[in-house]
């Protein structure tokens, strides 16, 4: 057993200004730039090509914005790899776990990503696999996890696991409900459906103290998502 860790606030209260001002341009703004910028070049520009400009630019804001954060708690990795691993670990097979259970519940919806992920992969494999595993990672993980879990943790665990897991599993899935002309609000029960990765990812960084540790379970649990819908 490794012993428990005193939580400290990994952010600063600048570090802590600057992740609200992106979850506002990250959540908001950019993804009515990108559909401005689709809508405007008609069919010439593809997806895929797309939005791995638009999420390379929010990971070097990313990098810009938190550096030293990400800095530090490399160290922390660096440090406590043992327990970092070993929550990696236990993150990764409890997602599994859950996700298999959880796929097992009939919802009156499918799930569009998973057509989308994969009509994306057959036109720019690349691309995808690069925001996919790569890059869309980075920036939640440093926003769900790094802002929205660690910037509550220290008042309160439990209302911080709650920031981190719900909003994560909402934000997947509330686009598919405006998405095709009319409001559909059974696309929200897919949240269901990522309400394991929430969890496991939250489990990863709070036994762990890293959000690289996070970061890397991400990677890996985005990975075998995408191996599963192409298969």
């Amino acid at each position: 057993m490794y012993p428990r860790r005193i939580w400290q606030a990994p952010l600063t209260r600048a570090e802590l200004i600057r992740a609200a001002v992106l979850c506002v341009l990250y959540f908001f703004l950019f993804p009515l730039a990108m559909a401005w910028v689709q809508v405007a070049a008609g069919a010439e520009l593809p997806v895929a090509e797309t939005s791995v400009v638009y999420y390379l630019i929010a990971v070097l804001l990313v990098l810009l914005l938190f550096w030293s954060f990400l800095r530090r708690d490399f160290s922390t990795l660096l440090d406590r790899l043992p327990e970092n691993l070993a929550a990696f670990a236990s993150g990764l097979v409890g997602w599994v776990v859950l996700d298999v259970l959880i796929r097992r519940i009939p919802l009156p919806v499918s799930d569009p990503s998973e057509l989308s992920y994969r009509v994306e992969y057959q036109l720019s494999p690349t691309a995808t696999l690069v925001i996919v595993v790569v890059l869309m990672p980075v920036v939640e993980e440093m926003l769900f996890r790094g802002f929205f879990y660690g910037g509550l943790r220290r008042s309160s665990r439990v209302l911080a696991w709650v920031a981190s897991v719900i909003p994560f599993a909402v934000y997947s899935v509330w686009q598919f409900t405006f998405s095709y002309g009319v409001v559909d609000l059974r696309y929200l029960l897919l949240a269901v459906r990522y309400l394991p990765s929430g969890l496991a990812l939250t489990w990863c960084y709070d036994r762990g103290g890293s959000v690289w540790a996070a970061i890397f379970l991400h990677m890996a649990i985005n990975a075998l998502t995408l191996l599963r819908i192409l298969s």
